[in-house]
């Protein structure tokens, strides 16, 4: 199963999801959806209960039909196996859930349905809900431009990357260290470790100009590969480390220039903050 897993929020809850390809389906926690529907503390245990309900009604063909996705733990962020239901067996499940919310998710359910063939249609409009998603985390129109463009250039790549056989993983993460190290000169987890980062995207808490090297690279790497038409991945790794180079002499050059370091310290946290502040700060100078 080709999934693309992804947090969806109903009523300011998190309920994890994975995006089927091949079927064109998404697929809901289902421990996620009844803690929504009955803010249970221990919304296993009554997945558990309900499970030996619905085998004694004699619902077995839902039951046999719920298959098993790793999706990321809330706890410790490690990914595990949970039961996950698909629209139709969520709809069928939920009338063996007593909740005034019912209505609500059913309705919300639809919503995420449709917004995702709307954005199959119109690609455009992931675009768009990325950046209200970014407004709303507080971070500034500026840098939200240069990370929407930085998504571009990474898809640009991860395309040339498929056209050379290069395959999506352990591979695109190799010849992504090669670039981060090029460029930064760390290795992306050395990178993310100096900013405090465990799971979170690394771009995500990146400033302004970290973001644009690290599209320079990533653009250059692609130029590259394009003129070179490397074979094998050996050959796309030293394409990969040829791109990170070119941002790397950049990088360098700047910090020459300005006499002091490109790469930060701050994350996504602190720029965050920081908008605050000043946002703080203009409203009190014009009180």
């Amino acid at each position: 199963m080709s999934e693309e897993n992804k947090i969806q929020i109903f009523e300011d809850k998190k309920i994890r999801t994975a995006w089927n390809e091949s079927e064109e389906e998404w697929y809901f926690s289902i421990v996620d959806v009844i803690s929504v529907l009955t803010d249970s503390n221990e919304p296993r245990r009554y997945w558990s209960d309900l499970k030996r309900k619905l085998k004694a009604e004699g619902a077995n063909q839902l039951y046999e039909n719920i298959v098993q996705l790793k999706m990321q733990s809330p706890k410790d962020g490690k990914n595990y196996k949970t039961d996950v239901a698909n629209t139709e067996q969520l709809l069928r499940l939920i009338q063996s859930i007593p909740s005034p919310k019912a209505e609500p998710f059913k309705m919300w359910l639809a919503e995420v349905g449709r917004e995702r063939i709307d954005e199959t249609i119109d690609p455009e409009l992931t675009i768009e809900r990325a950046l209200e998603t970014y407004l709303k985390k507080g971070y500034s129109r500026e840098w939200i431009n240069q990370r929407l463009q930085a998504i571009q250039v990474r898809k640009e790549l991860t395309d040339e990357w498929d056209s050379r056989g290069v395959k999506q993983g352990v591979e695109y993460a190799i010849l992504t260290d090669e670039i981060t190290k090029a460029w930064s000169g760390m290795t992306t987890r050395q990178y993310k470790n100096l900013k405090g980062l465990k799971k979170e995207n690394l771009r995500d808490n990146m400033s302004t100009l970290e973001l644009v090297l690290n599209m320079l690279a990533e653009a250059t790497t692609t130029e590259i590969s394009k003129e070179k038409n490397p074979q094998s991945f050996s050959e796309n790794r030293s394409v990969a480390k040829e791109g990170g180079e070119v941002a790397g002499n950049a990088r360098k050059d700047i910090e020459e220039r300005t006499g002091k370091p490109v790469i930060s310290l701050q994350n996504a946290v602190d720029y965050s903050n920081l908008i605050s502040d000043v946002i703080e700060n203009d409203f009190d100078k014009n009180e």
